[in-house]
């Protein structure tokens, strides 16, 4: 922009010394060509658009011109001295630092997030407080405009359980319990009851029958329920589907230990999803791989396969866990063994001296 600036300055000054050196009927005869073909202009242009070299280099030259003369620009009056006025104080201004408060170093940002985070009953000046024990000075305005940015809200309301942390909470009593139906290599159908705890994915296979009637559903109910009390275990709901199979004295079996029975909506298979979830992933992991002969080959494939599942499959939602977790040591110097399950179907790894 400068360059451009120069560059044009340089040709009028040029083009004054050419019109120095011409006669005087020239200069009239140039200066009423000029005025004609500024005129005829006028008449097509509504607005010129200058750059700001142009604006520039008029605002400078405007000072060589009478101001009755100024009539000649293609600007108005005003025009000219605002962009006389925007040069002098773009020349006049220098660089300054934006005021402001010093920002906090990532270190002190990080320790009060922790003690934030970690002491919900402590208000603004409490951490204050505890960091001038540090030797870390801070404002209370400091410490509520960190915590805000990092969405910890005041201590009132960051006392209590998040979202999560409820869900989670009341997740721990809560269990699905659904059917899924696998037929034989003789086309025979059996189906399949089970139960999963929605907290921890453990799965449960209740049974395997052809007939699921209401005596057999009511039977398996207080198989379960007495597997519970055995093992001082307390649930609080119990979700399934409307699906006939599941009769009153089914959800009255469960009733009697305190568990409460939650029924979905009619056809919202995704009210009930870790119980379909857990059915397409058995399929699709199991069930279409193998070829079942009887109601004993369909329960040993059920058993391995739930045992692979509830100690050894990693889940996403537990965080790549297992719904019952063993210690793991790595023994440095062995090696890592595969143990078949299903005759190869599914593999395991772990560490063998």
């Amino acid at each position: 922009m400068a360059l451009s600036f120069l560059y044009r300055l340089v040709r009028r000054v040029l083009g004054l010394l050419c019109v120095h050196r011409m006669d005087a009927a020239a200069k009239e005869a140039e200066i009423l060509v000029l005025r004609h073909q500024l005129a005829v202009l006028r008449r097509q242009v509504g607005r010129p658009r200058f750059t700001w070299s142009d604006r520039a280099l008029v605002a400078l030259l405007a000072s060589l011109v009478p101001r009755e003369r100024w009539r000649s620009f293609l600007v108005t009056p005003h025009a000219i001295l605002t962009w006389h006025r925007a040069m002098v104080k773009k020349h006049w201004t220098y660089p300054h630092r934006r005021p402001g408060r010093r920002t906090l170093p990532e270190q002190t940002v990080a320790l009060i997030c922790c003690l934030g985070q970690e002491n919900p009953r402590w208000g603004y000046l409490r951490i204050v407080g505890e960091l001038r024990k540090l030797g870390v000075s801070v404002s209370k305005t400091s410490v509520a405009a960190v915590l805000r940015r990092h969405g910890l809200p005041p201590a009132p309301r960051r006392e209590g359980p998040t979202w999560s942390q409820f869900l989670a909470a009341q997740a721990k009593a809560i269990v699905a319990t659904d059917f899924f139906h696998v037929d034989t290599v003789l086309l025979r159908r059996f189906y399949v009851l089970f139960v999963i705890e929605i907290h921890s994915r453990v799965v449960h296979v209740l049974g395997v029958t052809t007939n699921p009637n209401g005596p057999w559903v009511t039977q398996v109910a207080r198989n379960f329920a007495a597997d519970l009390e055995e093992v001082g275990r307390h649930l609080r709901f119990l979700m399934r589907d409307r699906d006939t199979k599941f009769t009153r004295s089914f959800d009255e079996v469960f009733a009697s230990i305190g568990i409460e029975t939650i029924r979905t909506r009619v056809r919202s298979p995704r009210a009930n999803a870790y119980a379909e979830r857990f059915v397409r992933t058995i399929r699709q992991e199991c069930l279409d791989h193998v070829l079942v002969i009887s109601r004993g080959h369909l329960e040993s494939v059920l058993n391995e396969y739930v045992g692979h599942y509830n100690e050894a499959r990693s889940h996403r939602g537990l965080r790549l866990a297992q719904p019952v977790p063993h210690p793991v040591a790595v023994i440095e110097g062995g090696t890592v063994a595969r143990r078949d399950i299903l005759d190869g179907l599914i593999h395991e790894y772990e560490w063998a001296a």
